[in-house]
Formats: structure tokens, sequence, C-alpha cells
């Protein structure tokens, strides 16, 4: 039984670990003042920016790797859906390829620091899927700039005005210490939202969340009609402090009382984890 328990400890220690090491990477490649960290990150992955995607919009092949509920969304106009975090990634993948032949494949997510791009275009490198590309600027970026080549919850062209504007997505975060000693206080409920291949094997309050797949809305209002009737407030993080931009959307249409978001998510955790160890 000890046995047991100490290698599950040498487990989650390793995946802390590994954890840190990678937001230090993030870090490092941050603090050299690239916009893009992950163009250093991923050097063998050929991208694509902005302007040039709007130019060979019409000779290329657009595909969004995030979630379904973030696709739903909002996305570019035309372009297709296969989640990274879909274990038949590879597969559809392939099949897209044969499909559109010598077309680039342009692969999307929420850009910058999202790195879901990056993976899904050198998964495709690992396994001989040719000719795919990532664009880093991400969808909040290119909806600003092209409404008329996006899609906003079903509708294009798109009005900006009802994107949710920085400021207000900005009231709702937390930094990851304001983050615990709010929900420590405040009756609360604490949800992992992070894809499955993201948590590597653990959350971050182990035996304090709940884990819920931004896709799963069943799941989604019940936690949410759960807080509503328990009188809780949310308290929601995410891989990067991406996903729940899009959450924010199904929570304000769901009438949500009281909800608060984790700055950074996962990796700003882990971010600052490292300053308080390093500094």
């Amino acid at each position: 039984m000890m046995n047991k328990q100490r290698g599950k400890t040498r487990l989650l220690i390793t995946i802390f670990l590994i954890n840190l090491a990678y937001v230090i990477n993030l870090s490092y490649a941050n603090a050299s003042g690239d916009e893009f960290p992950g163009r250093k990150l991923y050097p063998a992955v050929k991208y694509i920016t902005i302007k040039d995607l709007k130019n060979k919009l019409n000779e290329v092949v657009v595909v969004d790797v995030r979630s379904k509920y973030e696709y739903q969304t909002l996305r570019i106009k035309g372009a297709r859906h296969i989640a990274i975090s879909n274990k038949k990634f590879v597969h559809e993948m392939k099949q897209l390829r044969a499909k559109v032949g010598d077309k680039d494949i342009v692969v999307y997510c929420n850009g910058k620091t999202c790195m879901k791009s990056y993976k899904a275009a050198s998964k495709c490198q690992d396994y001989d899927v040719n000719g795919v590309v990532a664009y880093d600027a991400g969808i909040m970026d290119w909806a600003k700039i092209y409404p008329h080549d996006s899609v906003l919850l079903g509708k294009s062209p798109i009005d900006t005005d009802d994107l949710i504007i920085r400021k207000k997505f900005n009231s709702y975060l937390l930094t990851p210490d304001e983050f615990e000693k709010q929900f420590s206080k405040k009756k609360s409920i604490v949800v992992d939202l992070r894809d499955s291949f993201q948590r590597d094997a653990t959350g971050i309050y182990v035996g304090l969340e709940v884990r819920i797949n931004i896709d799963d809305k069943k799941a989604l209002k019940t936690i949410i009609e759960k807080a509503k009737k328990e009188e809780k407030a949310l308290f929601i993080y995410d891989a990067a402090g991406k996903q729940i931009r899009w959450l924010m959307y199904f929570l304000e249409a769901n009438n949500t009382k009281e909800y608060y978001f984790m700055k950074g998510g996962a990796r700003g955790y882990f971010k600052s984890l490292q300053e308080k160890y390093t500094s």
C-alpha cells in the first residue's frame, strides 16, 4: 500500500516538474520580447502570418484545432474542424490531406501563447502529413481585422461590437494567488476546463476540483445550476487562459451569478510558482 502511494507521489512530482519546465521555457521565450513564443519552441513548424493567410485564404484549407465549443462560438469563415484533442486527429488529417491534394493545410487556435496550432502541425509532421502550417496570430485578431471572413455564433459577417471586449473579460480574471485565496474563502466550486491531453494526468487542486470538457454543454449546465442552487461561486481555469474567454459567452447566456477565471490558466499557475521559487 505504501509502495503504491509512494509511486503515485513520485508520478505527481514528475508531472509537476514537467509542467514547470515547460513554463520556464515559455517564459524565457516571452522574456526575449517575442510576440509569438511558439516559433522558438517549435522551430521545425512552418507558420503563416495573418496578412498572408488573408491573401491566400482561397488557396489553402483552414482547420480549427480547438474544441468544438470554441469552433462553434467563433471561427474563420470556411474553416473545417478537427480538434487536436480528438483521438482520431491524425487519421482525419491524413484523410483531409488525401482529399485536398497539394493545397497547404493551415491549422489555427487561439493564437500567440496558445500552442495548439504548433502542436497540431508538429504532430502532423511526426506522422508524415505534409504541407501543414500554423497560423499563430489567433482567431480573435483575425475576427477584429476581418469580420467578413469570420463567423460568430453562426452569423457572418460579424459585428465586432458583439465580441466580448478585453476590459469586461479582464474584470473576471484573478491571479493564481488571488484565485486560491478567494475560492478558499467563498462557498465555491473549482472547475478544471482543460482538454484531457493538456492535464498531464493530474489537476492543480487534486480532490478539490471538477473536471469538465468545454464541449460538454450538459455537464456545464449541470455545474452552473448546482452553483446557483447552492449559492456557490464558480472558479474556473483552463490551460493558458484562452478557452475561458469563449466559455464566458455560455456563462452569460445561462445567467451565471458569480464566476471567476484564473489569469493565464494552469500555465500562469506554474509560472507563478517558478517566480516564487527562483526569485
